[in-house]
């Protein structure tokens, strides 16, 4: 029901505007209202401008929603001006049909013997330019439309992409961070004590983490000793590591639990005993972050998934151009992940989007304001018209009619412009909503 209203809406202010257009033509051209009186002039006008609107847009709706997105070829949208000019013709024929034959002017008979398709033309070409406008702004909108959902497709996909790469890291560095304990629980109870503490630790920094996309090095090199401090209650002499304490640049980050993932497979994937030692090297060279161990495999059946390593190759590649480095050798494996000190792509898409979206509301706003502020302004420079032109052509007040109906419309317009209503405004909306809020039935 608001939609046809807003709809009706729409057609009276329109046909105002066709009514203005058309009086001052009729009156230069000398042939005021047609012999009729203001008045038959003014509502036949707006019963013609009305009907056809409402008919022309429902048809257009219809056919419109059959195709939805494939409706903009050429032959489609053709056809859709076919069908909407055939029906202006029957509205038109019908209109005519109600001034004509149900006064009693004519009878039915008599009214279809006379009728002439030059009854038609302006009617009809009034229409036709006033769909094919709608036809138009209706095609450039649907553009704008499917610009603005592609982008929230884009960034949802990504966004949900990097979400799910994240949420692997919950039970990959818990289930690992379990056998380490199992492990020690066998070996040493005392430091499996120790190491239940200090895990409750290291998980709430991975649970404070895991919704971040990147975050500073230093918290990341800040978090890998006390990764490592665990993993050194298990290994003891038999791991020696070096970690930088500070990045050469504070602002520099990296994907966060990078560090950890890479460490844990470090440990993972080689032996580590007090005659086989594992060296960790944690350094900064050419803008990344390197990994490096001395290569001393354990004799295992089974070969790794590569989950950890695979996991942070994904996510960089969602943020950056730039690529993780794997190097090998026979002595030596290394893992480069690049220090990032400009905004993400993922960032800068969803600010961009998030500033898109206000901009264009603040856009919309400023468009409504203007939209509004020139309609009210050539009300006002019509009033005086409508006044003028009632005084010279006839004592019977027919300018009340315009100045009024479009006066409605004026104020109608303000009302949406502003989001402004004397009965359901924002204070009526808060109390509906507290009530809802507080009703335990609802």
């Amino acid at each position: 029901m608001t939609g046809f209203l807003k709809e009706f809406r729409n057609a009276f202010l329109l046909g105002l505007n066709i009514f203005v257009v058309h009086a001052l033509v009729v009156y230069l051209l000398g042939n005021p209202w047609y012999g009729q009186s203001p008045w038959e002039f003014f509502y036949q006008n707006q019963m013609f401008s009305v009907a056809l609107y409402l008919v022309n847009t429902y048809v257009f709706k219809v056919y419109y929603g059959r195709y939805d997105e494939n409706f903009w070829t050429v032959n489609k949208v053709l056809l859709g001006l076919f069908l909407g000019a055939m029906a202006s013709i029957v509205t038109v024929f019908f209109l005519r049909l109600t001034l004509i034959v149900v006064p009693g002017y004519r009878t039915f008979s008599a009214f279809v013997e006379n009728e002439r398709i030059s009854e038609y033309y302006l009617s009809l070409s009034i229409s036709v330019v006033a769909t094919a406008i709608y036809y138009a702004v209706f095609y450039w909108k649907s553009k704008q439309d499917k610009k603005v959902k592609r982008s929230r497709i884009i960034a949802g996909t990504a966004s949900a992409k990097f979400d799910a790469l994240k949420n692997q890291l919950d039970p990959h560095f818990l289930f690992n961070s379990l056998n380490v304990l199992t492990s020690l629980i066998e070996e040493n109870p005392q430091q499996a004590q120790k190491f239940t503490t200090s895990l409750s630790k290291v998980y709430r920094y991975v649970l404070e983490q895991k919704s971040k996309e990147l975050v500073p090095v230093d918290e990341e090199l800040a978090f890998a000793r006390t990764y490592m401090n665990l993993i050194k209650m298990r290994f003891e002499d038999s791991i020696e590591i070096i970690i930088p304490e500070k990045a050469s640049n504070p602002e520099a980050k990296v994907v966060p639990l990078s560090l950890q993932l890479l460490l844990e497979n470090a440990v993972k994937h080689n032996m580590v005993t007090p005659s086989k030692k594992l060296f960790i090297t944690i350094a900064e060279k050419d803008g990344m972050l390197t990994v490096s161990n001395n290569l001393q495999p354990k004799q295992i059946l089974k070969k790794s998934s590569g989950v950890g390593l695979q996991n942070i190759k994904q996510r960089y590649q969602l943020l950056t151009e730039r690529n993780v480095e794997i190097l090998e050798s026979k002595t030596q494996f290394s893992v480069g992940i690049p220090m990032l000190t400009k905004q993400s792509p993922m960032e800068a898409v969803q600010e961009t989007y998030i500033e898109n979206k206000k901009y264009k509301l603040a856009k919309e706003q400023v468009e409504k304001m203007k939209g509004f502020y020139v309609h009210f302004a050539i009300y006002l420079l019509f009033v005086p018209i409508f006044i003028y032109l009632n005084v010279q052509s006839t004592s019977f007040p027919w300018a009340l009619f315009p100045i009024g109906g479009w006066g409605l419309g004026v104020a109608g317009h303000a009302s949406e412009t502003f989001n402004w209503s004397p009965i359901f405004n924002k204070e009526w909306e808060k109390r509906k909503i507290q009530q809802y809020m507080e009703d335990k039935d609802f």
